[in-house]
């Protein structure tokens, strides 16, 4: 989603809904929270491709309604174990930054607008983590959520640094493009560096991504498809060394979701030839895919070529239901007639469901079948969300 607009848009709903209690987890998901682009005058709009820049785009992007990073990796421990991880930071604004003409004397810590008050703010932060630990057969998750003030949360950059708390992504090291994470919740801590293998990729148009026809529902979207890991899971304080490969998507915008969708399923995959596949299927409200589904093929050279909805095929291969009746796909059969690509998707757990605002699936996968006839192998995550009413 995965990571899309529409995602930050449904998170945003659920933080207005919980900022009456501040109570983290505590937010109703509207079903699922469309947020036409009118209702954002003041903010910029993802309305025509731009020139992205690195490092300067990897950093927050406040003229816009919403963005978030986020980070899925595969992480194999020193022990012979196998774990799955995600890390996701989203910034939505509550008001458009000043405008110059306004008179103000800018903005405090945060997004915070000049007031008496230091808690007054005009962004909220929220973070997603969790953790698959297939040999325990657990899934473990967590939420936080705070306002953009007196050093609570916030985003920098150039060179990146994001926080909620102790919970923080951020540039390490004196190498161009190596990063650092730390995030810990009840057990469970982990510690990680990345150093990019690729370059960002541009999703869309030139990094333009278009989810409808409606106005202003587009964002700006690329993905790094392949970061090497290396680090410690910690499990109840006790070490284990670790390391992996992650992926990082990234976007940002001010629209939402087109009248009509009800949700999305995005597959993130590194297959062992050295390629990588994104693709999603947006779904229609009568549970059809959208026309604006569309992906991203990355060739082991870092070259990308874009996936429009026609190109990938996808038939699901089972389902899973949580313990309230909550029915998600478990299991899929994925094909790219054009690049001789047939392969079969498999969630590592039954049960990777994150009942946060807003509730939906995030889970790794493993990957098996074949590309031009040769066998090969992979790993990935999928993303489900609009399932839970």
């Amino acid at each position: 989603m995965s990571r899309l607009t529409m995602r930050s848009l449904t998170v945003a709903v659920g933080i207005l809904g919980a900022m009456t209690s501040w109570g983290v987890g505590a937010a109703p998901l509207p079903d699922p929270g469309v947020l036409p682009a009118e209702l954002a005058p003041g903010f910029a709009q993802a309305d025509r491709p731009r020139t992205l820049a690195f490092p300067r785009d990897h950093g927050p992007h406040p003229e816009f309604r919403q963005e978030w990073w986020y980070l899925t990796g595969n992480l194999d421990g020193a022990d012979g174990g196998r774990f799955g991880f995600e890390l996701t930071f989203f910034r939505f604004a509550l008001a458009p930054p000043p405008a110059p003409s306004a008179g103000t004397s800018g903005a405090e810590e945060g997004g915070a607008p000049s007031a008496t008050s230091a808690w007054r703010t005009r962004e909220i932060y929220m973070a997603h983590f969790a953790i698959t630990d297939v040999g325990a057969k657990r899934f473990h998750y967590a939420q936080k959520l705070a306002r953009g003030a007196l050093g609570l949360a916030g985003s920098e950059g150039p060179p990146l640094r994001l926080w909620i708390d102790d919970w923080t992504l951020g540039a390490a090291g004196a190498a161009a493009g190596d990063w650092k994470l730390a995030a810990a919740h009840e057990g469970y801590a982990l510690e990680l560096e990345l150093h990019p293998l690729t370059s960002p990729v541009l999703n869309g148009e030139a990094g333009l991504s278009q989810k409808s026809d409606a106005a202003g529902s587009a964002s700006y979207y690329y993905s790094i498809p392949r970061i090497a890991v290396h680090g410690a899971l910690y499990e109840h304080g006790k070490p284990l060394a670790v390391q992996g490969l992650a992926w990082l998507d990234r976007e940002w915008g001010s629209g939402g979701l087109g009248p009509d969708q009800a949700g999305w399923d995005w597959f993130a995959l590194q297959l062992d030839d050295g390629t990588s596949l994104m693709f999603y299927a947006l779904r229609d409200r009568d549970g059809g895919r959208d026309p604006h589904s569309a992906g991203t093929w990355v060739e082991s050279s870092g070259e990308a070529r874009p996936l429009k909805s026609p190109a990938v095929d996808i038939d699901v291969t089972g389902h899973w239901s949580s313990g309230d009746g909550v029915r998600y796909p478990s299991g899929w059969r994925l094909r790219v007639p054009s690049l001789a690509l047939d392969v079969i998707v498999r969630p590592l757990l039954a049960d990777q469901e994150l009942k946060t605002s807003p509730r939906y699936f995030e889970g790794a996968v493993d990957v098996s079948g074949t590309r031009g006839g040769r066998v090969l192998g992979g790993r990935g995550y999928v993303e489900l969300v609009g399932y839970a009413r």
